[in-house]
């Protein structure tokens, strides 16, 4: 899609701002990306509207990111009580989690004060809050649930995504989803997970460390489709060991409601019951009901909003940024895009916001973090190197325990660039952020051999690894 020769085009700058419109921009939902455009652009001297039909901070801040690590930290407490026996302290006995009293009343009033920062912020940049729905009418209309109509210049869309429920019989009915477990008035002490990705995987961990009874149910084969083959593997055998009831190659069939209790029936044959059945098969791009594909926006075949390099969209004057594009659905990747459109827009410097070597953690117990290509990926592209050490660390065996670590570099043989970084273990969401920056700077297999060591970590061994596990 070729637009910047139009008038309207990326680049176009300021002095086109407020020829006859409400707004120069408006933004429709109140997430890290949209909040973020529509902040920098109203500090550069545009004026801003954004409307968000829900709670200021979308998905991340209000009912995923940040209350699910919250969560991922209170889960870590039980399960380091039995660690601190064994280190030889008296009297921490793992006692039950108290769900209702303490933590989702402090979890509430952290996800309230981070709301009102985002809603102030915004509104000292000098930008207009509309608490309200609002629906794309042409290329520079926006209708409110209000009743309100509005004009801008540009239109930004950042509605982000939601949860997907399957047509399963009582599902719907039954079933809860990300948006809602950090709701629940009585904590489960059986809880089932339906689904294999990270969101599925992570609410897994979670409730298997704060002391439920957890299976996760998976239809695919293996858990983490998209990530690296051997840590999908290495994944799953640990959660197992963990506790977790994991089942692979299993769908639910049937559930319904029996004796306040949710009887669940599987493919296999199996029955079940649980307290809570969490689906978390899979987001959509929030799209429906926006008027975009009315107003001549075109849409995948998903429902995402599609956008060129600039993430501008089929109607020159409406950009979006964000899950709704489904290019990346990460919080920071939303972030830099909404950063390069005002770039583009307002400050008239095309910038393509960049989506390579985007490093991301998965925060199940233990952790997993990933920078770059998987090595089913690279070996697809060209010939490589695999260096992987697992072994247990010193925190670990001291006491007894089995559980290991991994840490793997995937080569290129003919550029010798380190192309991937994969680490499980305690921290490696921490750790996967320093990688990223060598990673992304190009960095060589000798760039990290030539690294003197921080020793005693377990981290060190990702510069001592010598020999390649295995070659092309």
């Amino acid at each position: 899609m070729t637009t910047r020769a139009r008038a309207d085009a990326p680049g176009s700058g300021r002095a086109e701002m407020m020829s006859g419109f409400d707004y120069d921009l408006f933004v429709i939902g109140g997430g890290s990306g949209g909040v973020r455009a529509g902040r920098v652009a109203a500090e550069g001297g545009a004026k801003v509207a954004l409307a968000e039909e829900f709670r200021m901070g979308g998905t991340c801040v209000i009912r995923g990111c940040v209350p699910k690590k919250l969560m991922v930290f209170a889960s870590q407490h039980g399960p380091a009580a039995a660690d601190a026996a064994a280190y030889g302290w008296q009297g921490n006995a793992r006692g039950d989690f108290d769900w209702k009293g303490t933590f989702r009343p402090a979890l509430h009033a952290e996800l309230e004060r981070l709301e009102a920062i985002y809603a102030r912020n915004l509104g000292n940049s000098g930008a207009t809050i509309f608490n309200a729905r609002a629906v794309v009418k042409d290329a520079h209309t926006v209708a409110l649930s209000t009743g309100e109509t509005v004009t801008a210049k540009h239109i930004l869309v950042a509605t982000g995504g939601r949860p997907f429920i399957p047509d399963t019989p009582g599902a719907a009915e039954l079933g809860i989803t990300s948006n809602e477990v950090f709701n629940l008035e009585e904590f489960p002490k059986r809880m089932l997970i339906v689904g294999g990705g990270y969101i599925a995987t992570e609410f897994a961990c979670i409730f298997n460390g704060l002391g439920s009874h957890v299976a996760q149910w998976y239809r695919g084969a293996q858990i983490l489709r998209g990530f690296d083959d051997e840590v999908r593997g290495f994944l799953a055998e640990h959660i197992r060991e963990r506790g977790v009831d994991l089942h692979v190659g299993l769908e639910v069939e049937q559930m319904e409601r029996r004796d306040g209790a949710i009887w669940v029936k599987g493919t296999d044959g199996r029955e079940e019951v649980f307290d809570q059945v969490l689906f978390a098969t899979g987001r959509v791009p929030n799209t429906d009901g926006l008027g975009l594909e009315e107003t001549g926006v075109k849409l995948g075949r998903g429902g995402e909003v599609v956008v060129d390099d600039y993430s501008q969209t089929s109607v020159p004057s409406i950009y979006a940024v964000g899950d709704v594009t489904n290019r990346i659905t990460l919080t920071p990747v939303a972030i830099r895009e909404g950063m390069a459109f005002v770039e583009t827009v307002f400050n008239g410097n095309p910038t393509k916001p960049d989506h390579e070597n985007v490093a991301s953690a998965v925060f199940t117990q233990p952790e997993y973090g990933t920078v770059g290509l998987s090595e089913e990926d690279a070996r697809a592209a060209e010939k490589i190197d695999v260096y992987c050490a697992a072994f247990r660390p010193m925190q670990k065996s001291f006491i007894g325990s089995n559980e290991r670590v991994l840490f793997k570099l995937i080569v290129s043989q003919a550029t010798q660039k380190v192309l991937g970084v994969h680490i499980v273990g305690d921290g490696a969401g921490e750790m996967i952020q320093l990688a990223a920056v060598a990673v992304k700077m190009g960095a060589t297999k000798a760039d990290f051999d030539r690294t003197v060591a921080v020793h005693p970590t377990m981290s060190e061994e990702i510069v001592l690894m010598k020999s390649p596990t295995r070659s092309d």
